[in-house]
This record gives C-alpha cells, structure tokens and sequence, in this order.
C-alpha cells in the first residue's frame, strides 16, 4: 500500500508537533523507556472526519515513524558501545554499488550479499538500509521490476541486524509495507526472537511479537516455544500466561516443548489448578506424555497430597518410556527434593515454609514407598542438596 502525499504530510506534521512540544534530544530518547513513547504515540489522535483508507494510512505513517526511537529505547540487546562510524569493508561496498546505480547500472548480487555479511556495527546496518532502499528505487524506475529482493535476503538481513546488535533496526525486515523491496518471513521473525532468548529479553521478546502481529505475521507453534522458553527463563509467569492464552485463542496447535515448559513453570510456582487446566490441553491435543510433563503431573498429586498417585503416574511413565530414556525418571525423582521443593516453597508465606516443605519431603517419602510395593526400585536422597557426583 502506497501511502498518499497528504496522509504523509498529516503525519509527519502531528509527530513533529509532539517531538516539538517535548523538546527532546536524541541522547535523551535513547534512555527513555518504551512506555513513554508508546504513550506518546497513542496521544496522536487522528481526525475522525477522515475517510477511513486515509486514516489508516496516516495510522501507519505514524507506527513506522515512532518505530525507529521507540523501539530502539525498548532492546537491551543492542550493542553498548555505539560506533560512530561504519567499517572500511561495509562503507566500501556501500560506496562500489552506489556508483554503480548512479552510473544507470544494476550492481552484481554478490556485492549485496557480500554486505551483508560484512556488517559488524550499528552504522554498517544504517548503510545496508540505505543501499537496499536505493536498489529498491533504481529496479523500479530503471528496470520496471516491482518485485521484491528474493526472500532469502530477509533472514540474511535479521542475521546481519543481530550480528551487529542492531536488532531495533532489524525490525525493519518484518515490516509488510517498507521501501526496501525485503518480504517478511517467520523465519526471520523466529531468528529475532531466538536472538531476544539467547540474551534473556523479555521486552525485546514483546516488541517483536507486536511487530509480527501489526505486520499479519502469523504465529506458529515454533513462536510459542521460543517465546514459553524466554518467559520461563527469566521467570516471568504472568507474561508465559498472557501469550498463552493469545496462542491458544490462535488456534495455535502447541508441541511437545511448550507443554513441557509451560507445565513445568506452573509445578516450579505452585500452581496446582493450573497444572490440571494444561495437562487437560495436553490431552485433548492428542500429545502423549513427556518426562517433564508426567513430572509436572507427578508433582500437582504431591501438592494435593496424594502421593500414591503420584507413584501411579510414575509407574506409568516407567512402563511406557524407552529404555534410553528411563534413566531421566530417575534424575527428576532427585530434582524433587534438590530443585523443586525450594522452588516452590519460595512461593509460600515465610511463616509456612518450613511446614509446607517438611509435609513434601513426607508425601515424597510416602510415594516412594508405593513405587516400592508396585516393583519399581529407585534410590532417593532426601538431603535437599545435590548430591556431588
């Protein structure tokens, strides 16, 4: 979609007029959270005598403009130190295709990829953005190709945004109306949000689920383990459960790793009716059981206090696993008491910690004395510190 002149103008006016009235600096932007220029950008209210294909194209004009600040305020993951100048190898590059699009000639493609992979700074990616929109112009008007850039380039542009800690920047590839000729891909999306899990960002983890949904980049069961993985990782429970229940509104068909990662997450906070609600998804998936679903299982009968069926469930796991993997029943039958009991006696009240913990190691006692009767010989050390091996 083409934005119209007076739908761009109308914006660019409406953000002048805010960046105006607040006097801010770009070194102040940077520092600025993301809340502020969010609500910055819901301030902007667009006339509603505007027919409504000019409302939205003013709508967008405004996102991408906001985009570039409030994105960039909102990654930790960008790079540190910021350099101010671009590399020998990326400028220079830069440099050979732009004299070759001013001399009325198409640069070879290896040039474009070669730049990509040179792209080692934040000012490199600024250069790449500024090349991919001039070739985008020069196919247009020289070649009367309307074709995007192949498809491949997006994922090697994110890689490029990520490498360089510019992820802010590399938002860009998932935009479904840009000047760049880049077609978004959920490849692309996925590598950002591995990026985001790979340095524990949550809030990058936000932004670019936004990103994606703004831009009709529909989510995938492969987005749900990325994102359950990152939730779980910096111990954020409300936000697993918020884009939970977004995925499954989806109709998104969750695998195996976001039942094991979401069940478990709910044993480690205690959440015993929680447990029951998603092993119930599970089961009207048509999943079978994992270890560290069974587990999160076993562990929701320990919090009822019915450690025979806790051993049932185990007994259960043990007869249906392989034999390569039974060894794992055994070393998740020793996290219970080394791992989980701490865990989840954290989220009790201080003055019932020390009961609520003695009344687990009892039921775990008692669990283990059923697996006993029902033939199944384990060994548990009930010291709550792992053992040294």
């Amino acid at each position: 979609m083409r934005i119209s002149r007076s739908a761009r103008f109308l914006g660019a006016s409406m953000c002048s007029a805010v960046r105006s009235e607040n006097s801010i600096s770009s070194a102040i932007e940077a520092s600025l959270p993301f809340s502020y220029y969010s609500q910055q950008r819901r301030t902007l209210s667009i006339p509603s005598l505007l027919p409504p294909s000019s409302r939205n194209e003013i709508e967008q004009f405004l996102d991408q403009a906001f985009c570039s600040t409030s994105v960039k305020a909102s990654f930790s993951t960008e790079a540190k130190t910021v350099t101010a100048t671009p590399s020998e190898a990326a400028q220079e590059l830069y440099n050979k295709m732009l004299k070759s699009v001013e001399a009325g000639t198409m640069p070879p493609n290896a040039w474009l990829r070669a730049m990509f992979a040179s792209c080692v700074n934040r000012e490199d990616v600024k250069l790449l953005f500024g090349i991919l929109q001039k070739l985008r112009i020069f196919r247009l008007s020289h070649l009367r190709i309307h074709d995007n850039f192949n498809s491949q380039y997006c994922m090697q542009i994110a890689e490029a945004c990520a490498r360089a800690g510019a992820v802010d920047l590399g938002l860009k590839v998932l935009w479904k109306h840009n000047v760049y000729g880049i077609t978004p891909t959920i490849g692309s999306a996925h590598y950002l949000l591995l990026h985001a899990k790979e340095h524990n960002d949550a809030k990058a983890m936000v932004k670019i689920l936004q990103v994606m949904k703004r831009n009709s980049l529909q989510f995938q069961p492969t987005t749900a383990d990325i994102v359950f993985s990152i939730c779980y990782n910096v111990g954020d429970w409300d936000l697993i459960c918020k884009f939970a229940k977004k995925f499954i509104k989806s109709g998104i068909k969750l695998h195996r790793t976001a039942y094991d990662i979401w069940m478990d997450f709910a044993a480690k906070m205690g959440k015993m009716e929680l447990i029951w609600e998603i092993e119930e998804l599970r089961s009207k998936s048509g999943k079978k059981h994992t270890v560290p679903t069974a587990f999160a299982c076993v562990k929701g009968y320990l919090l009822q206090h019915q450690p025979e069926n806790a051993a049932v469930t185990i007994h259960l796991l043990s007869q249906n696993l392989p034999d390569a993997k039974k060894p794992l029943i055994q070393i998740e039958l020793q996290k219970l008491v080394t791992e989980w009991i701490s865990a989840v006696k954290e989220q009790q009240n201080k003055e019932e910690r020390k009961e609520f913990s003695a009344r687990l190691k009892s039921d775990i006692t008692s669990m283990m004395e059923h697996l006993l009767s029902m033939g199944l010989e384990l060994e548990l050390n009930m010291e709550d510190k792992p053992v040294a091996s």
